[in-house]
């Protein structure tokens, strides 16, 4: 593992290169033996040095769930990331696009808690009866390490490449739906680019929930009442550039869009 100081530096590293939007070379290649909880070190140190600047941590997000988003990346395991409270934005929102590197976008479920989840043993029952309601969200992904050759290590390391979301549709409470078969049609100017089925996500995308509840509980920390979770993309991510547009529809659930300018 990685000694104290070599996680300091890595993470005033990271805090450097979203101020000025500059991604660092990849971190597995420079640092011999680097492991995932170094990343998830790494990742905490950061957003403390963010929470520090003023921002208030609103939830969590969960990445690479699903086998569309570990087959786009080649890592085939979960992580988790942070979100705080100027990366939710609403639903319709004219995003900058040179405020991301490499900007991204993907179809996911933002679950809202009512209750607090601590693990270890979250069932994904557990998850559907702590949840006030289920939203459809667009997650723009953002890149504060070089994107070529990444390992687990440098993504986690990167806040699970969690740049913002966007919030929109139709909130609905989790058992009024059979949320595995909550499906997206994901637009670029006006035409389909992705498509995916919420199912997507471990089977379903309460279990993603459950097992991020699982995997902090292993660095000492749990989901809150009021936090907003990302469950996981259901679609490959879609490259986005200044002047897109940006739809997706989830049928009964309605539907989210932003714009790049």
């Amino acid at each position: 593992m990685l000694d104290p100081q070599t996680i300091e530096t890595i993470a005033d590293e990271l805090v450097e290169a979203g101020r000025t939007r500059t991604p660092v070379p990849l971190l597995h290649t420079r640092y011999e033996g680097m492991d995932i909880e170094d990343s998830y070190a790494v990742q905490k140190l950061w957003a403390s040095r963010l929470e520090a600047q003023g921002k208030r941590v609103v939830g969590r997000k969960i990445g690479l769930t699903s086998k569309a988003m570990q087959a786009a990346t080649g890592i085939t395991e979960p992580d988790y990331g942070v979100i705080f409270d100027d990366m939710v934005l609403e639903n319709g929102s004219v995003v900058d696009w040179k405020r991301y590197t490499h900007p991204r976008i993907e179809v996911e479920l933002a679950f809202r808690l009512n209750q607090d989840l601590k693990g270890p043993g979250i069932t994904l029952f557990d998850v559907l009866d702590a949840t006030d309601y289920v939203v459809p969200a667009l997650e723009i992904l953002d890149s504060r390490i070089e994107m070529q050759g990444r390992t687990i290590v440098d993504t986690i390391s990167d806040n699970a490449a969690m740049g913002a979301m966007v919030v929109g549709g139709r909130p609905v409470r989790p058992h009024d739906v059979d949320l595995r078969w909550v499906s997206a049609l994901l637009y670029q100017n006006q035409e389909i680019v992705e498509t995916g089925v919420a199912a997507g996500v471990l089977n379903h995308p309460a279990s993603g929930v459950a097992w991020l509840a699982d995997k902090l509980a292993q660095h000492g920390q749990s989901l809150r009442a009021g936090d907003l979770v990302l469950a996981g993309s259901f679609t490959r991510p879609m490259w986005v550039y200044e002047g897109d547009t940006v739809y997706a529809d989830y049928g009964p659930l309605g539907a989210v869009t932003c714009r790049f300018v």
